[in-house]
Formats: structure tokens, sequence, C-alpha cells
């Protein structure tokens, strides 16, 4: 029996461990900004949501409520500007990682297809791709690829790691030339909510997709606008034809969204006050610590947008990662993204406030 396991690259935030010891040793303890994980309270309505909906003995469906696609359809209609929206082409997903890693099996590629991702990218889309035994493939800008054989056009707008936003004309483009060659394109757009000097747009606006959703998929996660990581709440919304054939296969596989989780979601993608609430918190992170990297002799690239600085030294990322950790600070070195981020690395803002100010003494 072959490992399925070797034909994965290395989990890439084992090799970090030896610096977050480093930094851990620090007097004052350690200012973790790598993973990027939420650390502020869930809001009391999405708590409240849940715990009303504590007593669910009966197995939820894979579907959702009525009541969860209504908010998906609702939430996409007034954030994303899509237009008629059905409950035909929404899904929820358990966590939007179990979705990226998982699609291309599901949409059962395999040998001679091949999956395209950002040259700078999320690890998990290439993982997805090598799961499937497809050919991971990376580009600049994704219609000067070679459309045979490609199958799934992953897009990243907001970009994790770089915080790049693609802007309107350019989605349109690349929609556009995606259904001239058959390509099916799944849109990551977790981080839209988190636009700084950009502001994202979806696959799904009628100015992109032209009010048709054919072969044009989002991807939505509640982890970082609504600080619901530990809750594995997301969703996918556009090709009905696409989602009904995920539904009918993740049927089978019981990928099925706690029902507690459903309830919680309809109140979290119904109030956007919490959502406000948690722009600010991260935007003031976001000034104060890049302040604090460019006065610490940082260039800051890109980072328009989502919950990252993308920050360099002009040196090697590993060089930059060891000289914050002796200062406490772990960071995310640009290479687990893609050899293009070697001399970069990526700084999470999410962090306590506490904590984030001990980062900015110490760069001071």
């Amino acid at each position: 029996m072959s490992a399925v396991s070797s034909r994965l690259p290395v989990f890439p935030w084992d090799k970090l461990e030896p610096y977050k010891k480093t930094a851990a040793a620090h007097p004052d303890g350690i200012v973790d900004l790598s993973v990027g994980t939420p650390v502020d309270p869930v809001p009391e309505l999405i708590r409240r949501a849940l715990v009303d909906a504590a007593d669910s003995p009966g197995y939820p469906t894979v579907w959702g409520t009525a009541a969860l696609r209504d908010a998906v359809t609702g939430w996409c209609e007034r954030r994303l500007g899509a237009r008629g929206l059905a409950h035909t082409n929404v899904l929820p997903v358990v966590g939007s990682k179990e979705l990226v890693a998982w699609l291309p099996t599901q949409l059962g590629l395999g040998p001679g297809d091949k999956v395209a991702y950002p040259r700078l990218a999320y690890p998990t889309y290439e993982v997805g791709a090598r799961l499937a035994g497809a050919e991971p493939v990376v580009y600049d800008d994704p219609t000067e690829l070679d459309p045979a054989g490609l199958r799934l056009l992953w897009l990243n707008s907001p970009s994790n790691p770089t915080g790049r936003v693609l802007g309107k004309d350019e989605l349109t483009r690349i929609v556009a030339w995606a259904r001239e060659h058959g390509v099916l394109v799944f849109s990551d757009e977790c981080y839209l909510e988190l636009g700084w000097e950009a502001e994202p747009v979806s696959v799904l606006h009628e100015d992109v997709c032209g009010g048709s959703y054919e072969g044009v998929v989002a991807v939505h996660s509640l982890s970082k606008r609504s600080n619901l990581a530990g809750y594995r709440a997301a969703f996918v919304a556009g090709d009905q034809d696409v989602l009904g054939e995920l539904l009918r296969i993740r049927k089978h596989g019981g990928m099925m969204t706690p029902a507690p989780v459903q309830a919680a979601t309809v109140a979290a993608l119904g109030d956007d006050a919490h959502v406000r609430e948690q722009r600010e918190r991260y935007a003031r992170r976001r000034d104060a610590l890049r302040t604090a990297l460019v006065g610490h002799g940082f260039r800051i690239e890109h980072s328009e947008a989502s919950l990252y600085l993308w920050a360099t030294r002009d040196e090697p990322c590993w060089d930059t990662v060891g000289h914050l950790a002796d200062l406490g600070v772990l960071v995310a070195p640009g290479d687990f993204y893609g050899a293009a981020g070697e001399r970069f690395v990526r700084v999470a803002f999410t962090a306590t406030d506490e904590r984030v100010e001990a980062a900015v003494k110490r760069l001071g």
C-alpha cells in the first residue's frame, strides 16, 4: 500500500518549530504573528445562536437548513453584488480548507488534469491537486496559461499571503478567458471583507460574471470576519451544476456542517455590526505593526487587504524569521507560499492588542 502522504510536500509549519521555541524564550513571552488565527471573542449573538441550537440530536443535512441557504443567498446579494441566487447556487462546507484540499478529488480530477493557482499562494491549492493525482501549475497571469488539460483555476483575491486585490476589470477578463476555454474558476474570497487600501470584488458580482454563474464559484469563510475559525463555518456559491454535483458527492461522504454551527452561521451572516467592530480592531493593529516594521527597516509590498503584511528586508526569509524570533516575534517565512516569496515574511495582525503593543516596542 503506497502512502498518499508521499505525494505531498512537507507540512510547512513543522519547519517553524525551532524558531517558535526561540521566540517563546523571550522574557516577556512570544508574540505569535505567524498563523493568523483569530484571538478575539466570538460575538455574543453568534454564541447565543449556537447555544440555542445545542439540542440537535438528529443528523444535519449536507445542503443545510433552508434558513442557512436563505442567509447565504441574502448575504451574497447584499455584500457581493450577486443577483438572482437560488438555493441551488449555494452549499455549506466544513471550513474552507477542507473544500480547497478535496475539491479536485470531488470534481473527479486526476492524472492528465491540471490545477492552476497563483505563484504565491496558500499551500493547500497544491495539496488538493496532489491528493487527486493532478498536476499543479502556478501562474502570474492565468490567461497566459496553456488551457490544454487545465480543469480547475484557483483565484485568490484578496491574496493570502500578499494581500493583493484583483480589480474588477482584471477579474472580468480572467472569467471571460476561462469560459472561452472551458476552465472552471473557483475564487477564494475568504478575506473579501478585509479591504484596507482597496475594495475587493467578488467573481459573483454581476459586472464580473455578466449575471451568469456558469463556470464560476466563490469560496467564503466566517473564520476571519466573525472569529469563527473554531466553528469551521464556510460556504461556496455560484454555478448550480457544479454545486449540485458536489452536493451529491458530499452526501455520500457525510460532509455535514453541524446543526448548531449552521444556526450560528445564520446569525453571523445576518449581522454586519460585529464585522465592523472586528475590522476596526484589525485596522488599529495593522497600522501599529506597519509603522513599526517600516521603522525597523522593512519594506511592505501589496498588503492592501487581508489580515497580513507582506514584508521584506531584502534578505533570505529564514534570516528574517530568525532575526524576529530573537526579538520574541514569530512570523511566517515567505517560501511557505512559493519560491517567489523566499525574501519575504508574512506578518499577521491577529494577535491581541497587548501582544501587538509588545511587538511594536520590540521592533522600536
